[in-house]
């Protein structure tokens, strides 16, 4: 069984679709082979700047004979019917059978395939792939007509077996396929041939080339991290940056330089994103006073003078965009210490939030005054979450964040400290923005919970009042991540915070119930990763409170703790059995049986002992529901198992004594009364 080899060598690949591609390549190929009636063992798909290559290992060498039947229509049929299915067949009349059929004779097609060599399958795989490839951004040059992502320049194409390497034969464009490629574009131009995979990769890292991305990746990492330790520096990491620089070069050569020690000043952020966003450096720090100190470039080219020629010009350049940062820091200190925070702020009346919800100032003023109302609630003074409030947005305004928006928060912070401002108030600039996303850290300082949590609701209230809802897959102003982003901030900080109230400060006369349920099936899909069943959710939702969510949250981690029991299981059952009875017999009498059930009236021991635990499980529930003591109250509940287990083992509830009957269906409504106290269990799925 033969291996393949394909390499697709080309102009510069921009790093960012190199993954991409490498795995457009490798599903490409491999379908249209599956499909063409090839099975193979395995196969892997590499990127380099100028190269995409795939190995498809235990190919099979052609594909099987197979032999397909296919009815026609009825002799009689009309001309036009039957010369249509001879085109669809491929045949002629004349090598068409006639068969039997139950309203008379029919045509049928007995179409034979041969088997083909894999080579001629792979040819025409791998044409239809180029040409059909989901580039983002594709190319015409010259004067054909096939696109790709830079100019392709050769296509290598091997099928290897015991006998040795053949070269499929394919042409695309003037472009022959062939059993050559080249290396290092400065370092091993010239052209060398490969027999296969093995042969291949260990031939481009002769002619300094690193076949696979995470292997360059690796080496930048360790010789990085090596060069920074000799120094007693340590590189910051930066998985997205590493895997990036890993794509903009074939032979990875690392540089450590130092930054001027007129920049050293500057905040470390804004030193780590200058030269991450302009020039793909990486950040070192000095471990003892956490300052960038130097950097590391990822050159693509060794050198006589092991760098220095690239390290100097890369200082240079490094040097002007740091001056710009200084300018920019240094101007929006000069800002805040005669303005103030707020007089930074003070451009937001013309900036435009929404056009059906104001300014940035607008916007604001309503967080602020919301802040000052939600601080009681999460432990921070009033004053200072309104004060923190009323600047969480000026460095929307600073030079610095015009030019860096991902500094946003960040430099409010500095800026706040250097205007004066403390007590939290600097803190929450920069922590208001979060949690950002799933896995971002949570505020817990109290200011910056206030005002973190006034913004997002800000938001939600707002865009709903609006009527701007995500619909579908679409959200484009991300109230899903504001939601959660508040849901996240009252459960880990155990806020007791009405959702309700907040809503109605923030909007008055929004309808609450439709933000609300929004906010459930957030919750929903968020405790749904922890382990929450959705119907359990559900039942606790169902219950008053429910715009308290760490109540709610509480309460359903208590029915699942117990749901998980036998008892917990079990008493679900009688539970459902007895609101089953009693809903059809209420629906059948035409009555509702809610009062009346009386211990003078059981004539079986059972009936009592189920009185008896009813009195037990209420005089229990009761004072735990009120101290919102969940696990009390729901073990209190699944201590009826075994008593009502019993009832309807020894009693039948629809006696014909219609006394009995009437006295034993307002126990079973005692029952339902008893558990809906506690959770919903009508929604409980099972």
């Amino acid at each position: 069984m033969p291996d393949l080899l394909i390499e697709l060598f080309s102009e510069e690949i921009p790093a960012r679709m190199q993954a991409r591609a490498a795995d457009d390549l490798r599903r490409l190929v491999t379908d249209g082979l599956v499909a063409a009636g090839l099975t193979y063992a395995g196969a892997a798909a590499f990127a380099t700047p100028r190269r995409l290559a795939l190995s498809v290992s235990g190919l099979t060498a052609e594909s099987r004979s197979t032999k397909e039947e296919r009815k026609g229509p009825a002799t009689t049929a009309p001309a036009a019917a039957i010369d249509g299915f001879l085109r669809s067949t491929g045949l002629s009349r004349d090598q068409l059978e006639t068969r039997a059929d139950k309203k008379g004779e029919v045509y049928f097609a007995v179409i034979d395939r041969p088997g083909r060599a894999a080579s001629e399958i792979v040819a025409e795989v791998l044409s239809a792939t180029v040409r059909a490839f989901p580039w983002p951004k594709s190319m015409r040059w010259g004067a054909g007509s096939l696109r790709w992502v830079r100019p392709l320049h050769s296509i290598l194409c091997l099928l290897v077996d015991e006998a040795g390497a053949v070269t499929v034969p394919l042409e695309l464009e003037g472009i022959a396929s062939s059993n050559r490629t080249r290396g290092h574009r400065f370092m091993a131009p010239s052209e060398f041939t490969v027999t296969n995979f093995d042969d291949y990769e260990a031939k481009l890292k002769r002619a300094h080339v690193i076949l696979r991305p995470e292997d360059r990746a690796d080496a930048i990492w360790q010789e990085a991290t090596s060069q920074a330790f000799a120094q007693g520096l340590e590189v910051v990491p930066d998985a997205g940056l590493l895997a990036e620089v890993a794509g903009l070069v074939e032979w990875p050569v690392v540089l450590l330089g130092r930054i001027a020690e007129d920049f050293l000043g500057l905040p470390p952020e804004v030193l780590q994103t200058s030269m991450r966003e302009h020039q793909k450096f990486f950040s070192v720090r000095n471990p003892r006073t956490g300052r960038i100190e130097a950097y590391v470039t990822v050159a693509n080219i060794e050198t006589i003078d092991h760098g220095a020629t690239i390290l100097a010009g890369n200082g240079k350049v490094l040097a002007a965009r740091l001056s710009d940062a200084r300018f920019f820091w240094e101007n929006d200190l000069r800002l805040v210490k005669t303005l103030g925070m707020e007089g930074m702020a003070a451009g937001l009346a013309q900036v435009t939030f929404h056009n059906k919800l104001g300014s940035q100032a607008d916007r604001v003023a309503r967080i602020a005054a919301l802040a000052r109302e939600i601080a009681p609630f999460v432990g921070a003074k009033p004053d200072l979450a309104a004060e923190a409030a009323r600047i969480c947005k000026a460095d929307l305004q600073s030079a610095m964040v015009g030019e860096f928006p991902e500094l946003q928060g960040l430099m409010g912070r500095y800026y706040a400290a250097a205007a004066g401002h403390d007590d939290g108030v600097p803190e929450a600039c920069q922590e208001h923005w979060q949690p950002l996303g799933p896995s971002d850290t949570v505020p817990t300082a109290p200011v910056s919970v206030a005002v973190a949590l006034a913004d997002k609701i800000d938001t939600l209230t707002g865009f709903w009042a609006i009527d701007e809802k995500p619909t579908g897959s679409k959200d484009p102003f991300a109230l899903r991540r504001a939601a959660l982003g508040v849901i996240r901030l009252v459960l880990g900080n155990g806020l007791t915070l009405p959702l309700r109230a907040a809503f109605v400060f923030a909007r008055p006369g929004l309808p609450q119930d439709d933000l609300l349920a929004f906010f459930h099936d957030r919750l929903k899909v968020y405790l749904k990763d922890q382990g929450l069943r959705h119907d359990i959710i559900d039942a606790c939702i169902a219950m008053p409170g429910n715009d308290d969510l760490t109540l709610l949250v509480k309460r359903a981690g208590a029915l699942a703790a117990v749901l998980k029991t036998d008892d917990g299981e079990n008493l679900l059952q009688g539970f459902k059995r007895a609101n089953n009875i009693l809903t059809q017999a209420e629906g059948r009498d035409g009555v509702e049986y809610s009062y009346g059930a009386d211990p003078k009236f059981a004539d079986h021991a059972a009936e009592h002992a189920l009185f008896a635990a009813l009195d037990r499980a209420e005089a229990a529930i009761r004072p735990a529901m009120a101290a919102e003591d969940f696990a009390t109250a729901m073990a209190a509940m699944a201590a009826l198992r075994a008593p009502i287990d019993a009832f309807f083992t020894a009693v039948q509830v629809n006696d014909d004594n219609p006394i009995l009957r009437r006295n034993r269906l307002n126990l079973l409504s005692r029952i339902r009364a008893t558990c809906l106290e506690v959770a919903d269990l009508t929604r409980i799925e099972g």
